[in-house]
């Protein structure tokens, strides 16, 4: 099997670098660069399996960039930032990003997230066939991570996928926040809550008719949220 590509986007060459070689030690092939605008073209052209963004970039903020990827393509984001404050990490998640790590940060743990990332959007095995729910309306194909609502395709995030799959699981049953992050997650950290809130916010608008009124997933007041459809059959 082929390593997976990380696209490594920070502008300090001496933590670039540190992050390279660390990346580089744990399997990964990594293509790097310190220039928001070249980052875009560089995943243009060669589709990373995910992608390492600093938030502070010098010519392209790291906002931009996260948008620009995401209307390219659902590769994940990790990202890096300096900003410790929730509203901070809670915008950069709502722009569609995976997972954030504040700087400073050990390496060792931002290779372990870069891992736990790409086994929540790798295949999966040992289950055949696709689960139906709501008459058709929502299909999930587990082994070859395909999700299709009103008979399109929907690409998600890693992140996005984890929390759709978890509630399909056991339809109807009211999943907490705690439950979604440590499920999708595999680990707890800071401000879980409102990051579970930020990718269910970009979930209903890529899978719901009105986000504003969904009947995918719904928010159960004080417990979390449900799937709203049955499975077919």
């Amino acid at each position: 099997m082929m390593a997976a590509t990380v696209l490594v986007v920070e502008d300090e060459r001496k933590l670039r670098d540190f992050i390279r070689s660390y990346l580089e030690r744990a399997g990964f092939t990594v293509l790097s660069t310190g220039s928001g605008a070249e980052a875009i073209s560089m995943a243009m052209a060669a589709a990373p399996d995910l992608v390492v963004l600093d938030l502070g970039l010098p010519d392209v903020p790291g906002e931009t960039v996260a948008r620009e990827l995401r209307t390219m393509s659902a590769v994940p984001i990790l990202m890096l930032t300096a900003k410790a404050a929730e509203e901070d990490r809670i915008r950069g998640l709502e722009l569609g990003a995976d997972d954030y790590v504040t700087k400073p940060f050990s390496p060792r743990e931002l290779t372990l997230r870069v891992q736990a990332i790409l086994r929540r959007g790798g295949a999966a095995a040992g289950d055949d066939g696709v689960a139906s729910y709501g008459g058709g309306d929502l299909m999930i194909d587990e082994p070859r991570r395909i999700v299709t609502v009103r008979g399109a395709p929907v690409a998600l995030t890693p992140t996005e996928w984890g929390i759709l799959g978890t509630l399909a699981t056991v339809p109807g049953r009211v999943y907490s926040r705690f439950e979604l992050i440590n499920k999708v997650r595999g680990y707890e950290f800071e401000g879980y809550e409102r990051t579970v809130d930020s990718h269910v916010k970009n979930l209903r608008r890529k899978i719901e008719e009105d986000p504003a009124s969904p009947r995918i997933i719904l928010t159960v007041l004080g417990g979390g949220y449900r799937l709203g459809l049955t499975r077919d059959g």
